[in-house]
Order: structure tokens, then C-alpha cells, then sequence
């Protein structure tokens, strides 16, 4: 059996649900498609599909090989490339997908000087605050600030983010410094919130009270908004250690509450396990080293630092 063949011919079968869709794209026969899988299945010793008379599903085998043949198929085609001279080939369409904000200030600089290196990709910046599915919006790379749940995607992290309070120098002076959670119902407060005012604040290290009431004077759907009022002393405001870092290093804002707040949230590169194209290879390796030298994803600010 020819192994290269049964293997495009499984990736085909699991790509388009079917042996005759497969066949057609292969320019095959449906007979002998469905010949060279169930040989393929005799040689590895388990089936690779569940088939019904209307539908065609991976077994949990299925899935495990799929990734394999497909990064092996991959591998195959680079190497033919490469041994025909075709560098072109590493071209391409990338997409890469962040939250907003995060995207903006620290994934899109590293897309930018990724592309200045690389002209012949042509890339997409999917910045949206929702988890993106990769295979079903088509998306090679996403950049998350996140505890991820265990995936068929390859992660690697690269930094983390922790939620600080923090205030101007000069409002602290004149209202006074915070010890406690409890404190806070004597200070002004500004609150982000997405959708309705927020009613309390949570510090899940506080010893006698996890959450804290709070009135906002000032209630935004604008991280920069809420972060450019307590620049201004309007009062104490809460955000991600990245969104604040540049203030706190300058003395604009000073974090108070430390001891109370949340552990730090990792940040990941994700990106399929498997079969990844050289383009997506090359960025994520980029992505990686650019993002773990940006010292912004230390959650450990210290003024000046």
C-alpha cells in the first residue's frame, strides 16, 4: 500500500465528510477511495470512520491519526517545495485574532514587524472580546488572555495579566491610601462594566469580605476612559495590569490593594496541534519571542521598573 496515497485519501475522506465528495476532489473513483481507507483500517488495526448511509464521522482513532497525517502531509509538501526551490511557497494569507485592546497595543505591533520581515504573506487582524473559534472562522493564530481548558490546540504561554486597583498619586495623597477592601467605601470609585453598572467589586485573597460593595461615581464601557479619569484623580479605578503598565512605570497611577488582589491570568499563543502551514510555523515563533520580551506582560509592575 502506498502510504502517501492513503494518507490523502484519509485527510480527504475527513475534510469533506464523505468518499464520494472525497473521491471527487481527488479525481477518484468512490470505489477506490473506499478501498484504500479499509486498507488503510486492516493495516492500523482499528477503524479511522463511523459510516451510516447518510453521514461519515472520524472515529476518536480517526481524529488522534487525522492530526498526524495532516502535519505529515504538510511536511511532505514543504519539503517538495523547498527541494524545487518554491520559497513562495511559505507565502500566503494569514489570520491572527486578539481582544481589542490587548490586540491593539501588543499583538498588532508584533503582526506588523512579522509582516515587514515576510512581504509575501498578506495577513488579517481579527480583533473582537469574544473567544474566536479557529477552525470554524478559519483563524491560524489567536493571542488569549485566559485559563484555557484542555484543547486539541497547541498553547504556549507567554506572559500574564493580573487585575490591579490603582489611583493618581495625588488623589491617594488627598484621600488617603487604602489598606483594605473595606476601605474602598470611603473613596470615589470608577467602574468599567460591558453592560450594567457593576454592584460590588470581588478580592478573592480578602480575609473578611470577598466582595466589596461600591457606588461608581464614574461607570464606563471604555477601559481607556476609566484608565484616563483616575490619571486625572477622579477617583480609584481596577484593570489589567497590561492596560495600566505604562502609567504605573511612569507614576501616574500607583496600585493599591496588591495583597488582595486575584492570582495573575496566563497569556497564550494558541494555534492547531497539527499540520500548520510554514507561514503560521514562522509567525508563532515570531509571536512568541515578541511577546515574552515585552516586559508590559510582567504582572510584577513596580514603578520606574
Amino acid at each position: 500500500m502506498d502510504r502517501f496515497v492513503a494518507f490523502t485519501a484519509f485527510a480527504a475522506v475527513a475534510d469533506a465528510g464523505g468518499f464520494a465528495a472525497a473521491a471527487r476532489r481527488l479525481g477518484r473513483s468512490a470505489a477506490v477511495v473506499t478501498r484504500t481507507i479499509a486498507a488503510l483500517e486492516a493495516e492500523l488495526g482499528t477503524p479511522l470512520f463511523r459510516r451510516t448511509t447518510r453521514v461519515v464521522n472520524l472515529t476518536d482513532a480517526g481524529a488522534r491519526f487525522l492530526v498526524s497525517v495532516k502535519r505529515i502531509l504538510a511536511d511532505v509538501a514543504e519539503s517538495s517545495a523547498a527541494a524545487a526551490g518554491a520559497h513562495a511557497a511559505l507565502g500566503g494569507s494569514l489570520v491572527v485574532t486578539a481582544s481589542v485592546m490587548f490586540g491593539r497595543v501588543h499583538v498588532a505591533p508584533v503582526l506588523l514587524g512579522f509582516l515587514r520581515t515576510r512581504p509575501d504573506i498578506r495577513a488579517h487582524c481579527l480583533l473582537v472580546d469574544r473567544v474566536v473559534d479557529l477552525v470554524e472562522e478559519g483563524v491560524d493564530v489567536a493571542v488569549r488572555i485566559a485559563h484555557l481548558p484542555d484543547s486539541s490546540l497547541r498553547a504556549v504561554r507567554v506572559g500574564a495579566v493580573r487585575y490591579v486597583t490603582c489611583a493618581s498619586p495625588g488623589y491617594l495623597e488627598a484621600r488617603g491610601r487604602p489598606r483594605t477592601p473595606a476601605d474602598l467605601r470611603g473613596h470615589a470609585v470608577i467602574a468599567f462594566a460591558a453592560g450594567a453598572p457593576p454592584r460590588d467589586w470581588s478580592f478573592p485573597r480578602a480575609r473578611r469580605a470577598r466582595r466589596i460593595k461600591i457606588e461608581p461615581r464614574l461607570t464606563t464601557n471604555s477601559t481607556e476612559t476609566s484608565v484616563a479619569a483616575a490619571i486625572a484623580g477622579h477617583g480609584i479605578t481596577r484593570a489589567l495590569s497590561y492596560q495600566v503598565a505604562d502609567d504605573i512605570r511612569a507614576g501616574r497611577l500607583a496600585i493599591v490593594l496588591a495583597d488582595h488582589e486575584p492570582p495573575p491570568i496566563p497569556i497564550h499563543v494558541i494555534h492547531a496541534a497539527g499540520g500548520a502551514p510554514a507561514r503560521v510555523r514562522a509567525f508563532v515563533d515570531f509571536a512568541i519571542d515578541g511577546l515574552r520580551a515585552d516586559r508590559r506582560l510582567d504582572p510584577q509592575l513596580r514603578p520606574g521598573r
